[in-house]
């Protein structure tokens, strides 16, 4: 079927593959969360556009998402170094002009074709390890969602034109718009407490004192034509 063909109805499926219509809008209801179809309230459901979409409402581990449309994964390791933080990376992570923070920079690809350019800087308090992943074999983002919890995100998303080395290594032309999503992610910890005062313990009915805190902040740059966000609300349920 080709984007903005309209597919059979629930029943209709149900009939065609004699399935149960449960199945039939269960498996509607998936594809509309991958993207690949979009509902239309009182028209029906069509085939969305051959762009892979990204929901703005969950983080995801782009490896996943590439891997869960059936393609084939790849990366390039640009960079991985320790830096001192300046002014602007201090205040993204929370941290001291000039502590020592992670940076790493890698180009994601879906069947070789660049999707997203990853620039991340990384607090090493929350993953001491971080440089010694094996980036090829899993996503920072899933790393450091094994070594430290995502608790909380701030992002933004805006159209921007990417500069001539981010351009060259998503292999599109300087003047093809970028979707640049910007994002800052949290984790939290408990810890057990002995602190007291006037005899109460500081911290939660357990004893325990919450730590939370800037894990990483990272920039995503994603050629328009290549990439989309969206998701589908139900504001039934």
């Amino acid at each position: 079927m080709k984007p903005g063909d309209q597919v059979p109805s629930e029943n209709q499926l149900a009939q065609q593959h004699s399935v149960s219509r449960m199945t039939a809008r269960r498996a509607l209801s998936e594809m509309v969360d991958e993207g690949i179809l979009m509902r239309s309230q009182g028209l029906g459901t069509f085939v969305s556009d051959h762009r892979p979409m990204s929901s703005m409402l969950e983080i995801k581990s782009i490896r996943d998402e590439i891997e869960q449309r059936g393609h084939r994964y790849s990366n390039q390791i640009v960079m991985l170094e320790t830096r001192e933080a300046d002014h602007n990376i201090a205040a993204h992570l929370s941290v001291s002009e000039g502590d020592e923070v992670f940076h790493s920079v890698i180009v994601h690809c879906e069947n070789n074709l660049p999707v997203q350019y990853e620039d991340r800087w990384v607090n090493p308090q929350w993953a001491p390890d971080y440089l010694q992943s094996d980036f090829h074999a899993q996503t920072a983002n899933y790393y450091l969602n094994l070594v430290a919890p995502l608790t909380q995100a701030d992002h933004s998303v805006e159209a921007v034109i990417a500069a001539g080395d981010i351009a060259q290594a998503l292999q599109i032309h300087t003047t093809e718009p970028c979707l640049k999503v910007t994002r800052r992610t949290y984790s939290s910890i408990h810890s057990p407490s002995s602190a007291t005062v006037s005899g109460h313990t500081q911290g939660n009915a357990q004893g325990k004192i919450r730590k939370q805190g800037v894990v990483s902040h990272a920039v995503l740059y994603h050629p328009g034509s290549r990439y989309r966000l969206g998701g589908h609300l139900d504001f039934q349920k």
